[in-house]
């Protein structure tokens, strides 16, 4: 059997690793196996940060309708409560576009709930 070399391929992995390492400070940018951990790390981070984005806007939207929803003498809780009792099957996101960008419909869906 023929010896095979590994040098290009060795290169190959370890010019990616740095390549997604750039930009990162001290050794971690230089370092092979440095760079290696960063990336685990980072991309650890990223996944758990994509998760808490949705967390994140979903606290903003109640706030929001919070906001709204106290201008027109009601809290929030009493407002979601309400909307389903009534099967109205709004989500979070879309009221809190409808409190800031368009008021008047946003009373009007409160005008519906409380009758």
């Amino acid at each position: 059997m023929s010896r095979v070399k590994k040098g290009v391929n060795a290169l190959k992995k370890r010019k990616n690793i740095l390549k997604q390492v750039k930009g990162f400070r001290f050794g971690r940018s230089t370092k092979v196996r440095m760079a290696k951990d960063a990336i685990r790390h980072a991309g650890r981070s990223a996944f758990a940060h994509r998760r808490k984005k949705k967390k994140d806007f979903r606290r903003l939207f109640e706030v929001r309708i919070n906001a709204a929803a106290r201008l027109n003498g009601i809290s929030y809780s009493k407002l979601i409560g309400a909307l389903k009792k009534a099967n109205i099957g709004l989500n979070r996101k879309v009221l809190s576009e409808m409190a800031m960008n368009s008021p008047a419909s946003f009373t009007r869906v409160l005008t519906k709930v409380s009758k």
